[in-house]
């Protein structure tokens, strides 16, 4: 099975400013960069479309001319925990400089670390992997791509920096 994941587009928060699961506005360039995107993805047919319930991975589905995907919270970005909406130089935690040297092993205060993101994305994966798709569609998150890159065997962990997907950009595994 073919899966494509298509990271949303660009927020309307400052630059700097720490979302993960927090339900932002979109840029005002949503449309353009949407219809870049869907551009991208023309001519690819999928049988069964996915969404993260928020609005940033949702609205570019609706663009798409998926206003029914389904809805999963395993798609969501990672938690972020009490540094959401915070910017991060303003973030006064001690557990900051640590997650800064190692990220992909220290969990943010009240949040969650990458292991309980790849964790979640890949027992959706796992669950999707029984079924008969043929190609399907997430509409999600860079950290829910990067973990569905190292499910596939694309990159490991240790090279994930090197394969965040730019707003609006899209990457294929097969499962």
């Amino acid at each position: 099975m073919i899966v494509t994941i298509i990271r949303h587009t660009r927020v309307g928060v400052p630059r700097g400013v720490c979302y993960g699961w927090s339900d932002v506005p979109l840029a005002e360039s949503f449309e353009q960069e949407a219809a870049l995107t869907k551009s991208r993805l023309e001519g690819m047919v999928f049988d069964h479309v996915f969404t993260s319930p928020l609005t940033r991975a949702r609205r570019l589905a609706d663009y798409y001319g998926y206003p029914e995907a389904i809805v999963d919270d395993r798609l969501k970005e990672c938690h972020m925990g009490e540094w959401e909406m915070q910017r991060y130089d303003d973030i006064q935690d001690p557990v900051l400089q640590q997650w800064y040297e190692d990220y992909m092993h220290v969990q943010p205060t009240g949040g969650e670390s990458f292991p309980d993101l790849y964790r979640r994305v890949s027992a959706f994966l796992d669950e999707l992997k029984q079924k008969k798709y043929h190609h399907v569609a997430l509409f999600a998150h860079g950290g829910v791509a990067l973990c569905g890159g190292i499910y596939a065997g694309l990159f490991t962990e240790k090279e994930t920096a090197d394969h965040l997907l730019g707003y609006g950009e899209m990457m294929e595994i097969e499962i």
